[in-house]
């Protein structure tokens, strides 16, 4: 039978297999130098750094260096904001301009806005943003579900499952470097004012040069390459790869709230992770306990995949969908329109 990943693909024909490769390659490794990344695609060092200047300037895809707010003593909640359709547009654009939003869709025809909120601290109290949101006019209401556990998402992407390259590519590619799985009681990193100054300088640019940084800083370069491997092990800082919609995306996108046993949770989000329809999937609080990005190519693909692969989850006793009309923030800092 045919599978998802046989299906012929609109966003996989938005670039070349050569510029897919790059992307997969910079997915694994942000910082890869072009000459690793040469290697790893047996190409040269100056066709891999024409093809990322290429994409880059296009606004095709960038590299973003992020950081995990459990690590900094943040707190990540997903919230769904309904209100009237002729707000919607206008509130998610205010929403996205916002240091604290990570990312923001459009959803439901148009009345409704889901979005991932950052907060300096554990709780709802320490967001300005969900205090006010119940305030605002023209919003029906709003709920916040504090984000528990990623299964996939974070430095992962579609695009390592669906990118051109080989086991032994991908090895190659790894980081020897690798974040130390924290336990959970571990305390926050503490960081410095040049430590955040770093880190505000890499989410515009992952790929900023040692120098670059430095300059901006005022730092050293080899204190530059120190402190991001050191923040990188510590599991604060983490790479990514954001792309125009016309990269990855599919012509359908929906946002997937499941209501899971307890006691099947963990084994549910593993099987939910490694559906290759599945953009992003974690654990939240609430009585949909589990949430999903996915991306299909057609609605119908999106009915087989709820009756199918989504039916067959352990544990499943709800589903709820809201179809994505829009994504207004990727995951990096907010670029208006038009932006290269």
């Amino acid at each position: 039978m045919m599978t998802y990943l046989d299906i012929p693909h609109r966003a996989d024909r938005a670039l070349s297999d050569e510029d897919m490769a790059l992307a997969q390659a910079l997915q694994i490794n942000g910082r890869a130098s072009f000459r690793e990344i040469a290697d790893a695609l047996g190409v040269s060092d100056q066709t891999a750094a024409r093809r990322w200047s290429r994409l880059r300037s296009s606004g095709r895809i960038r590299v973003l260096g992020l950081t995990d707010p459990r690590r900094m003593g943040d707190s990540g909640w997903l919230v769904r904001v309904r209100c009237t359709p002729d707000a919607a547009s206008s509130i998610g654009e205010a929403l996205a301009r916002r240091t604290d939003t990570t990312w923001v869709h459009l959803s439901s025809g148009g009345t409704e806005i889901n979005c991932l909120v950052r907060t300096r601290g554990l709780g709802l109290d320490d967001s300005p943003l969900l205090q006010k949101l119940p305030r605002t006019p023209q919003v029906v209401d709003v709920s916040a579900h504090c984000l528990l556990h990623i299964f996939f998402g974070r430095d992962l992407s579609p695009i390592n499952k669906r990118g051109p390259l080989t086991a032994a590519q991908i090895e190659a590619l790894t980081p020897r470097v690798t974040p130390e799985p924290a336990p959970d009681d571990t305390p926050p990193v503490t960081l410095d004012d040049s430590d955040r100054h770093l880190l505000d300088l890499l989410a515009r640019d992952g790929r900023a040069a040692a120098g670059e940084l430095a300059a901006a800083t005022g730092l050293s370069p080899s204190t530059v390459r120190r402190r991001i491997a050191e923040l990188t092990v510590s599991g604060v800082l983490y790479f990514d790869v954001e792309y125009h919609p016309d990269v990855l995306r599919e012509n359908f996108g929906a946002s997937l709230w499941l209501e899971i046993d307890p006691a099947h949770l963990a084994t549910a989000g593993a099987a939910l992770a490694a559906h290759p329809e599945v953009a992003f999937a974690c654990a939240v609080t609430g009585t949909t306990n589990l949430y999903a990005s996915v991306d299909v190519p057609t609605a119908h693909l999106f009915y087989r995949y709820l009756t199918e692969s989504v039916a067959a989850l352990p544990g499943l006793r709800h589903t709820a969908t809201t179809p994505i009309q829009r994504t207004m923030k990727g995951a990096g800092p907010y670029l208006p329109a038009g932006t290269p």
